[in-house]
């Protein structure tokens, strides 16, 4: 039972020619930055800028966001030296196969599944807290027991809006990124207008102090394992927030707010030119968003003291509005976020199932799952399993215990990659790489310390969760992957299945 078994580059770009699992390529550099811009600028804008502001790190989340920010630059290096060299779906999944073998391919892919399944969930439930703040004080405004799990029963918008992604995604590509080309100009625009006309209302005093000073947790039982960092917990740390280890601790937590650029490396396939295409999609859709986010929680932070943001507070940036009596704006505000947050969704969603394809293509999982539409040429079988679940997800689970999974897979992932792309040009530097990442050991070595670094500021409960993930993950394979994928299939001499 060799787990370590690899599947070669050749060969990866090879099964995307079979005509069963054949995806279509539609995308164009600009489709791809639109992509990237469009899933990155999400509920971390959008919510977590008060919430993190008013929990860790005050007016230096602006800091936290730069932090978080370098770190997704050095990965983004690795992802699109490796997305040009490997132009196949399934992103930090196919990376890891042609580099690390099989089990930690099927690692990596079951940590996506959970970064994109749980980023769409959560995404789905920040556009059920803006259709509120549109809805709240109309005939039409959705009674709490419907509207989250915290203050009712069922968050039933969230629902909706999952499974209205996942038929939108089934219906292709090409279609997906048109819708997604309109949403993203609402939500620059939204972004613009919180810009142009939050800075007349910001105070300097608001800034003062920039770093607030480092005290304990507010609420009881904040020096546990499970609601302090890792990094607290086992250098026997006193918890705190704000200071300093406020600042890294909201880089950790606002670090879900950039995931999306991973999600163009998923694309790839269906992408035109991909050696060009991706990397420029990957690396100009992250310096735009990284650019606004500093901008904007400035400019929240600057419009409303961090000490009177409400941090359960699901829609801030139209309630930063409606504290200086601009209750137009913030209602402009909330449906922008609204329409925006729904592209979010869908773009993630789609990176779980271009990952999940990979996976079933592979003989990884049953081979179902790779089937591709007829007429639309999407991977629909998977597409209408991960709907569902981000449906079920977002409908029950709240949003803080989401977006903490969502960032803990991203990093651990980006982790993988950047070593990965270190050991891919030692063991097979005779591949052509149309993008090569500058200083490669360098930028490797920082990104996994930068992002190691940030994992470690997040909770002993969300350390625990991802564990009990990934331990159900080893078990699916071995009791699973482990025999039936497509190369030990080979080793066995047992005969192919029809259409691998």
């Amino acid at each position: 039972m060799n787990v370590l078994r690899t599947k070669s580059v050749e060969r990866s770009i090879a099964d995307t020619e079979e005509p069963e699992h054949r995806l279509k390529k539609n995308l164009t550099a600009l489709d791809l930055t639109v992509f990237g811009v469009g899933v990155i600028i999400g509920a971390g804008i959008f919510v977590y800028t008060g919430q993190v502001a008013a929990s860790n790190a005050g007016p230096a989340i602006a800091i936290s966001f730069a932090i978080a920010g370098l770190a997704c630059a050095l990965a983004a290096l690795c992802y699109a030296e490796f997305a040009s060299t490997v132009p196949v779906a399934g992103s930090a999944y196919t990376f890891s196969y042609a580099t690390f073998g099989e089990l930690v391919a099927w690692i990596i892919g079951w940590d996506l599944a959970l970064e994109f399944t749980v980023g769409a969930a959560a995404l789905s439930v920040g556009f059920s807290g803006y259709l509120q703040a549109v809805l709240e004080g109309t005939p039409f405004a959705i009674p709490d027991q419907i509207a989250s799990v915290e203050s009712g029963v069922v968050n039933l918008p969230a629902i909706v809006i999952s499974l209205l992604v996942m038929v939108v995604l089934i219906g292709g590509v090409k279609l997906s990124s048109r819708i997604n080309q309109v949403v993203v100009a609402i939500k620059l625009a939204v972004v613009a207008i919180v810009i142009v006309m939050g800075i007349g209302y910001v105070k300097l005093s608001n800034y003062t102090p920039f770093i607030p000073e480092s005290k304990p947790p507010a609420s009881e039982g904040g020096g546990d394992f499970w609601s302090s960092t890792l990094i607290s917990s086992i250098f026997g740390l006193e918890p705190a927030v704000y200071g300093v280890a406020g600042v890294v601790a909201g880089a950790s937590i606002v670090f879900f707010a950039f995931i999306g650029f991973d999600v163009v490396a998923t694309t790839a396939e269906e992408t035109k030119n991909p050696q060009r295409n991706v990397p420029i999609g990957i690396l100009s859709s992250l310096a735009i968003v990284t650019g606004l986010y500093i901008a904007v929680s400035l400019i929240i932070t600057g419009m409303q003291s961090y000490d009177e943001i409400d941090p359960t507070d699901a829609a801030p940036l139209a309630t930063a509005f409606d504290a200086v009596g601009q209750d137009w704006i913030g209602d402009v505000i909330a449906i922008g976020a609204c329409i925006g947050l729904t592209v979010v969704v869908m773009i993630l969603m789609m990176g779980q199932t271009r990952v999940a394809f990979a996976m079933a293509r592979d003989g990884l999982l049953p081979p179902v799952l790779s089937k591709v539409h007829p007429t639309y040429g999407t991977p629909y079988v998977i597409t209408i399993i991960a709907g569902v679940g981000v449906a079920v997800m977002s409908g029950f689970v709240p949003f803080a215990t989401l977006g903490h999974l969502v960032s803990i897979g991203t990093l651990f992932a980006f982790v993988l990659v950047s070593i990965g792309v270190v050991v891919l040009r030692r063991t097979r530097p005779d591949l052509p790489r149309a993008f090569r990442a500058p200083a490669v050991t360098l930028v490797a070595t920082l990104s996994v310390l930068l992002c190691g670094y940030l994992m470690l500021n997040l909770t002993g409960e969300t350390w625990v969760r991802f564990g009990v993930w990934m331990l159900i993950g080893v078990v699916v394979y071995f009791a699973y992957g482990v025999r039936r994928s497509n190369l030990a299939r080979e080793e066995s001499g047992e005969k192919a299945v029809p259409g691998r």
